[in-house]
């Protein structure tokens, strides 16, 4: 299907994609959101979970007078689009009670779709890669840890960003360590 025709590509003609989703809460028991996030990727239609970083916990970005957020990235393999991948993201979100009340306020879950195979693409409410992804700690530290040869597209390893500095974040091992 082409966007052309009216219609929304859904599915890669079988063709799977890798693609990295970065998690984050900081509201309403921010780890269990987390790991439900995980089960709902490991659900998702026309997809393969592949693996999940460690949880991390991170000072809020933007408007910091709110809690500290808990932070992972995922892989999974798709052969969704990634427009209907982001649409699949959303209802996550809003499944999980996700209300967008301003830029970087509190959230009970953010998923964002940082990259898409080693698509590059700006289209109405989708840029990949993320277009703040190396800019984040909290996402460059835990997609570091389970894929670190991993390129931005027009911008180059993450390992290689100033700011894919574990010193950034903590890194949570269990679950008593009081998040």
């Amino acid at each position: 299907m082409s966007a052309a025709g009216g219609q929304v590509e859904v599915r890669r003609k079988n063709r799977e994609a890798q693609a990295f989703i970065a998690l984050g809460s900081n509201l309403a028991d921010p780890r269990t959101h987390i790991e439900q996030a995980f089960d709902d990727l490991r659900s998702l239609a026309d997809s393969r979970f592949v693996r999940h970083s460690s949880l991390y916990r991170s000072a809020p970005v933007g408007y910091t007078d709110q809690p500290d957020f808990i932070n992972a990235v995922a892989e999974i393999a798709t052969t969704l689009a990634p427009q209907a991948l982001l649409t699949a993201l959303l209802d996550i979100e809003k499944r999980h009670g996700r209300v967008r009340e301003f830029v970087n306020s509190p959230r009970t879950l953010d998923l964002d779709l940082l990259l898409y195979g080693d698509l590059s693409l700006n289209e109405r409410g989708l840029i990949l890669p993320h277009p703040r992804m190396h800019d984040r700690a909290f996402v460059l530290v835990p997609l570091a840890e389970i894929a670190p040869d991993t390129v931005i597209p027009g911008i180059g390893g993450i390992k290689q960003q100033p700011n894919c500095n574990p010193e950034f974040l903590i890194k949570l091992d269990n679950k008593h360590d009081g998040s």
